[in-house]
């Protein structure tokens, strides 16, 4: 791979909200992709505590109307069509990742180096956000367009019992992926100077 690839796929990979579900890519080569990242995505003391569910077909459905059924019962009627919307615009899509932690392996890293207990949970969360990225991106090289939701933990546990997750897995996110049907929005950047400081 050429380092200019690297570049632009970083630059590339954007919020796209309108998707359909039209397949780009075989079901297996999206498990391909996804295994790859899981596999080489750091994690710290090597510890591997990321756990991601990839749900396609009728499971990506089933998603959005928990979410939208989910977020019935507490936004007021007269303010949810644009929910509804949203939610159907998720759910058009060809599937959704679910980012989880697994707290046991958290918690058996913070009893076998105790020094470092209150910094595992932390740095769980960064390699987490890797991965995220990883799969994002990944996704975007194959054809897809995705963004990053976070209707946790209101859906956690009817997502749990639906899909047998284990108890201590803790969802962090969902992404919805498909194939683009609209560009990214604009986007704005801060000046660099104000984000970054070089040092000799």
């Amino acid at each position: 791979m050429n380092k200019n690839d690297f570049y632009t796929a970083i630059e590339n990979r954007r919020s796209i909200y309108g998707i359909s579900s039209e397949a780009v890519v075989s079901n297996e080569r999206i498990q391909e992709v996804i295994n790859h990242a899981v596999k080489h995505t750091p994690s710290s003391f090597n510890s591997q505590t990321a756990r991601v569910v990839v749900l396609t077909g009728e499971s990506h459905t089933k998603l959005w109307n928990i979410t939208t059924e989910t977020l019935r019962k507490i936004v007021p009627a007269e303010n949810f069509g644009p929910t509804e919307d949203k939610m159907n615009a998720f759910g058009s899509g060809y599937g959704t990742v679910l980012f989880f932690e697994d707290n046991s392996a958290i918690e058996g890293l913070q009893k076998q180096f105790p020094l470092y207990a209150e910094n595992f949970p932390i740095w769980s969360l960064q390699s987490n956000g890797m991965l995220q990225h990883v799969i994002w991106t990944s996704l975007e090289l194959e054809g897809f367009g995705a963004s990053l939701q976070h209707y946790n933990p209101l859906i956690d546990d009817e997502v749990k019992k639906e899909w047998n997750i284990p108890s201590e897995w803790k969802l962090l996110a969902q992404m919805p992926f498909g194939k683009p049907t609209a560009p990214a929005g604009e986007k704005q950047f801060a000046p660099l100077e104000d984000r970054v400081k070089f040092y000799n």
